[in-house]
């Protein structure tokens, strides 16, 4: 498994280390894997983006992991192009139709105004320097192009939440998120300001009734459906404080 100390045959890695991905590569198309929730807001996330306007049109994947997003843009018209550093996520979203670059989300190797969309989920709270990542989407993005993004506030709730509480979940990775990386919702507006992007933020999280019903599901062992179409819906909400959606249009 390579460097890191091991306990009881697993690496022990630093939070959010990029190997930790390597580690659980077998978990992105499980249904009921620990990557279980990015499907429910890749679906979210796609439910976001409009058909294509135009031919050729193209939405870059910042964060693409294994391509989750692919089977819910599937006739909307776009070339899929999915930017990512784990190469073991890279070749399973070529495997579902994604055009894969491997480049980091704040240096992406690719044209300004190049895309129709950028999306960008679940990425930024795992960036070092999330403000160079947005930058790099508003510059990726045609003038009238559209960003969509999904993160984790930086918040005392979202700690709570998604690190002490989540993270103690069988369908979680431990050590998968560093906190000190979420992002403040009205800074990020702030910042998509600054590059011409103007941001609306909404809450969301997934709908609870389906969510216990799925871990009972999963915990018994029962059935669980088609990847692509099962899991609980995720449903906006009044509050920011923990998980938000962002959709923005770059102007000029």
């Amino acid at each position: 498994m390579g460097d890191g100390p091991v306990s009881d045959g697993v690496r022990v890695l630093p939070p959010n280390d990029l190997r930790q991905y390597d580690d659980l590569a077998g978990e992105w198309w499980r249904p009921d894997g620990a990557f279980a929730m990015l499907h429910w807001l890749a679906r979210a996330r796609a439910a976001l983006v409009p058909p294509a306007s135009r031919p050729d049109a193209v939405l870059v994947d910042l964060g693409c992991g294994a391509g989750l997003m692919a089977p819910h843009l599937a006739g909307k018209g776009y070339r899929h192009v999915g930017v990512d550093l784990t190469r073991s996520a890279l070749e399973q979203a070529a495997a579902h139709g994604v055009t894969t670059l491997a480049g980091d989300a704040t240096a992406v190797p690719l044209a300004d105004g190049c895309a129709d969309v950028v999306a960008a989920g679940e990425v930024l709270e795992h960036v070092p320097d999330w403000r160079a990542a947005v930058a790099e989407a508003c510059r990726l993005l045609r003038p009238g192009g559209l960003l969509v993004l999904d993160t984790l506030n930086d918040t005392v709730l979202a700690r709570l939440v998604a690190v002490e509480l989540g993270e103690r979940l069988p369908t979680v990775p431990r050590g998968i998120h560093d906190p000190r990386l979420f992002v403040d919702d009205r800074e990020l507006v702030a910042e998509c300001a600054r590059h011409g992007v103007a941001l609306r933020v909404r809450g969301v999280r997934p709908g609870l009734r389906a969510t216990l019903g799925w871990l009972v599901r999963r915990n018994r062992g029962g059935a669980v459906r088609e990847v692509t179409h099962d899991g609980p819906a995720i449903r906006p909400t009044w509050s920011t404080a923990v998980l938000y959606q962002g959709r923005g249009v770059r102007h000029g």
